[in-house]
């Protein structure tokens, strides 16, 4: 089975998505399915990778195929269209990422033509608050004319959580739902895990306890109240830290910092920026608490690593693995709302038997519910149904 995911972009700067992508595909490679990539070389909002343009790149046994953008709005890239319409038929089956981009209409439509199923995964933009918070009317317009027509062609819309299909499905989607949560390299994070964790509850991290928030930048992923609520709780763990790791558009960061200073605790808070590897697992290890408190998240691939590394988590509502991770007693999940998080802040930070138990159970959830194997096995059994 040969199967092409297409994506607008890979770009560290847009998050989860772009690490959860070559993840997928390294789990269908395993489960025995031939996986190309094809996507532009953006590289963030007026930047191009360097990556060879319109060949195949190949790594750990996945094709990468990068071509030029051309625009920023919706990522437009004629050469991946060109390229699409020569070449989706020589696939079984097109995966799409995204919706409301260039990419993905051009590959719906050249898979269409080319009699070839795909799919859609339309990390979150289907839910209410990603309608409504995103250039709300241009969205309204094209969903009715553009992305309505490509999620009725589909052979199946696929949802990374129950909480994504459900707000979709309220916007008014109707399709054939296929509900597969992403995947990690679980034992990526064991090192962290088994290590002496200051969630453990160890003296030297009552002393110093450091709240990690690790994902992209942006308003949607309610940094303002975090800060808001660190400033509540800082007086009671006077040496405490709260690391904000993750890039974003330089305006926003600097606003974010002014809130730190308005707020008293600009000494307190800290800003690596982003950060990925030995430096992330480190973060990790440091880390007393994750908090990931954004108003809407499809899925969250940066709180399942923390998950992974066995740190409790504070989650709100609005993250889609929130009902797990409230099934498995993996962490605590509040209102997206400063008192919520502050309380919820004292709580982990002051009790270090409930950070053990949570940081236990986070680490089973990775395991149970978020490995590679699993969502390769289940995308591998999607595909095969549809064809």
């Amino acid at each position: 089975m040969k199967v092409l995911h297409v994506i607008p972009s890979l770009s560290p700067s847009q998050g989860g998505p772009s690490f959860a992508l070559p993840m997928m595909a390294r789990a269908l490679r395993d489960a025995g399915v031939e996986v190309d990539i094809a996507t532009t070389d953006d590289d963030g909002p007026g930047k191009h990778t360097k990556m060879p343009l319109g060949m195949r790149l190949e790594r750990d046994g996945i094709g990468y195929f990068y071509f030029s953008k051309q625009t920023e709005f919706y990522k437009g890239s004629w050469p991946l269209y060109r390229w699409l319409k020569q070449h989706v038929s020589d696939y079984d089956l097109v995966h799409v990422h995204a919706l409301f981009s260039f990419a993905s209409g051009a590959a719906a439509r050249t898979a269409r033509a080319a009699a070839v199923p795909y799919i859609i995964r339309p990390l979150g933009v289907l839910n209410r608050w990603g309608m409504e918070n995103r250039r709300r009317w241009l969205k309204s317009l094209s969903f009715r004319l553009v992305e309505q027509p490509l999620i009725n062609g589909a052979a199946a819309i696929h949802y990374t959580s129950e909480q994504e299909k459900a707000e979709a499905e309220a916007s008014g989607v109707r399709a054939v739902a296929a509900m597969i949560p992403l995947g990690i390299d679980v034992e990526e994070f064991a090192v962290v895990s088994d290590s002496d964790l200051p969630g453990g509850g160890s003296p030297e991290s009552n002393a110093h306890p450091q709240i990690l928030f690790l994902s992209r930048l942006d308003p949607k992923k309610g940094v303002e109240l975090l800060l808001a609520a660190f400033a509540c709780v800082s007086k009671r763990f006077p040496n405490g830290r709260l690391v904000i790791a993750g890039s974003g558009q330089p305006a926003y960061i600097a606003s974010l910092k002014a809130k730190a200073v308005q707020l008293g605790i600009a000494n307190e808070v800290i800003w690596p920026g982003f950060l990925s590897g030995r430096e992330k697992l480190s973060a990790l290890s440091a880390a007393s608490v994750f908090c990931l408190p954004s108003y809407s998240e499809n899925f969250g691939i940066a709180a399942v690593e923390a998950l992974a590394a066995g740190l409790p988590v504070i989650l709100t509502k609005g993250v889609a693995i929130a009902a797990e991770v409230e099934t498995y007693q993996a962490g605590l999940v509040v209102e997206p709302s400063v008192g919520a998080l502050a309380a919820a802040l004292d709580r982990v930070l002051s009790e270090p038997d409930l950070c053990s138990a949570l940081g236990r159970n986070a680490r089973r959830l990775t395991v149970e519910r978020y490995s590679l194997a699993a969502m390769g096995k289940s995308l591998q059994g999607l595909y095969l149904k549809i064809l």
